[in-house]
């Protein structure tokens, strides 16, 4: 009977070591991924960021090496701990990134514009010429009877 007990403790206590240790081995382990993208591509976006002048963060030629390097940083280190990207942890640390960084920033850059004038005339002029041209031919055709039976 003691026996018995001693061997199920032992089972027990190996189930509960298992269950401790498997979630780190077999898959993302969602708390110690946001720790490690918070210090490591956090930290050297914060540290980047910091280098430049804060009145150019919205300019994208500027910003777009080191936001690209966070991107990468926060793939390299799911792909490192066997997590999917992207995912609802990095969804939330890039919208704490734009709510930091670019809330401030317009969005005429990446808004479509018109074409020039240049460009946009002829596109205008053309066809309402054609028309015209169109319309006073049929007029001056309708208006010569000869021939028509």
């Amino acid at each position: 009977m003691a026996l018995e007990s001693a061997t199920l403790l032992k089972a027990g206590l190996l189930l509960l070591m298992a269950a401790q240790v498997l979630p780190l081995v077999s898959g993302c382990n969602r708390g110690f991924y946001e720790r490690m993208i918070s210090d490591l591509c956090l930290a050297k976006f914060k540290f980047d960021m910091g280098g430049l002048d804060p009145g150019v963060w919205c300019s994208w030629p500027d910003t777009t090496e080191i936001y690209e390097g966070l991107t990468n940083c926060t793939y390299q280190v799911a792909m490192r701990m066997d997590c999917f990207w992207p995912n609802q942890i990095v969804d939330q640390f890039f919208m704490q990134i734009h709510q930091t960084y670019f809330q401030d920033c317009a969005l005429t850059g990446r808004l479509l514009h018109d074409p020039p004038i240049s460009v946009l005339a002829p596109f205008i002029a053309v066809p309402v010429l054609v028309t015209l041209l169109m319309t006073a031919l049929v007029v001056w055709r309708s208006k010569r009877t000869e021939g028509v039976l």
